[in-house]
């Protein structure tokens, strides 16, 4: 079941769903919510070594911990004021503002989904995995890349 902007607002006041802080009012469509970015980014470090060395990530390897391989490729930015330039071909991580509790004993999911007006211009906010599953609680990660003739500021 998709619930409406209406059963959304309703879900929140009763708090069925948590977001917090509380979306705008403009932040509503029929069936969504728009959430905003976190103030910091995750930008994967350039791998270039002249030492003739090759880095591989093989997810294979069962025992991999994702989020300290993750930390060692990469570094953290602030978003300055003027927004962030997001350059062709680029993956970069980044989080929601908003904090997101999906009680589990609703048994409500959400779904991450980019915004059709910005995919025209090939900025993808999620490459795999766009479920949020009921019991979630936190800021949703998302990965974001654009795919786009020109740079964009999401």
């Amino acid at each position: 079941m998709i619930l409406t902007d209406r059963e959304i607002r309703t879900a929140l006041r009763k708090g069925v769903i948590v977001i917090d802080p509380l979306p705008s009012e403009n932040a509503y469509s029929s069936t969504s919510v728009d959430l905003t970015l976190d103030h910091e980014l995750t930008l994967f470090n350039e791998q270039v070594d002249g030492s003739g060395l090759e880095q591989i990530i093989d997810p294979s390897k069962r025992r991999i911990d994702a989020e300290r391989a993750i930390e060692a490729i990469s570094t953290k930015v602030a978003i300055s004021d003027d927004g962030y330039v997001l350059h062709r071909n680029i993956l970069i991580l980044a989080y929601t503002a908003e904090y997101v509790d999906l009680r589990i004993d609703t048994k409500y999911a959400a779904r991450v989904e980019g915004k059709s007006s910005l995919a025209r211009y090939g900025l993808s906010v999620h490459i795999t995995a766009p479920t949020i599953h009921a019991g979630f609680d936190g800021r949703i990660r998302l990965e974001m890349v654009n795919h786009g003739p020109l740079p964009s500021r999401p």
